[in-house]
Formats: structure tokens, sequence, C-alpha cells
């Protein structure tokens, strides 16, 4: 297994954007290691912090552009995550469609040196009327693309 993020194929903190998040005790299963199902809820959690911090959820999280489901979720666990504290999800925006966006993501050290699980995930944006896939607002669009995979110099 590889403990830091050095192979070409997984990203290093210079794309996107690193977002803290907090491991905790209870989520550390008998073997002293950060249980498999709990990955994908920082990841979720990070995207949350993300998407709230620059105005999107509104008062119940369910408006606009944050009425959205979970199409697909992927990973690939790289090394044990074994201490509770504080650590990051690094994300970043893979490929942005009409009605779908894909991201990548990496849960990692607080400093985005140490790859723990990285993968992506894809969300479609739904009418809440309907429940059919609607496009994604301009705002939404423009966030996003601060987040598009390019590598910063």
């Amino acid at each position: 297994m590889s403990t830091a993020a050095t192979s070409a194929a997984v990203p290093t903190a210079d794309l996107g954007v690193l977002v803290p998040v907090e491991v905790h005790f209870d989520e550390l299963d008998a073997m002293g290691l950060l249980h498999n199902s709990r990955y994908q809820v920082l990841v979720e959690r990070a995207w949350t912090a993300f998407w709230y911090a620059r105005g999107f959820g509104g008062s119940d999280g369910l408006e606009n552009d944050a009425f959205n489901v979970v199409k697909a979720f992927t990973i690939t666990y790289d090394a044990p995550l074994t201490a509770p504290g504080t650590y990051a999800v690094n994300l970043w925006i893979d490929r942005l469609g009409t009605t779908s966006a894909t991201a990548g993501y990496r849960v990692c050290s607080a400093d985005g040196g140490t790859t723990y699980a990285r993968g992506t995930r894809t969300a479609v944006r739904l009418d809440p009327s309907t429940l059919l896939p609607t496009p994604w607002s301009d705002r939404a669009r423009e966030v996003a693309g601060t987040i598009t995979a390019q590598r910063k110099d």
C-alpha cells in the first residue's frame, strides 16, 4: 500500500481544494482503523461544507443546485487511517455536464501529503417537482470552475 501521494495516478494537494474534516474515535472499527463506510461520509461532509461556504444549500439544504442525488461513488483505499483527529478531503471537479457533475476526491492528511483513499463521485441535479434531471445554474458552474481538474503552477 502506498502511504504518500507521490504516484502519478494519485492527485496531489495542488489540485482542487482541501476541506478539513474530523475523524472521531467512535468511527474506528474493532481493529482501530477508520471503518470503510466512514470514508464516504467524510467525502459527503466535505462537499456539504464546500458548497455551504459558498452560499449553496439554503435553510433546509435542498434548494436549487443543492437538490441533487449521487449517481455513482467509487473508492480505492490506499493506506489505513488509524487515529482520530483532523484530516482533509481534497475535492475537484473532473467533468461538469449539463445536469451531472463528476468530481474527484482524496481522503488525506490535513496537509494533503498522505492519501488514505481516493475516488470519484457523480451527482445529478434534479428538479424538485418532477425529480427529473435539470441543468446546473450559472452560479454553480462558476463555483465548480474554481476547482476544475487543472494543476496550479
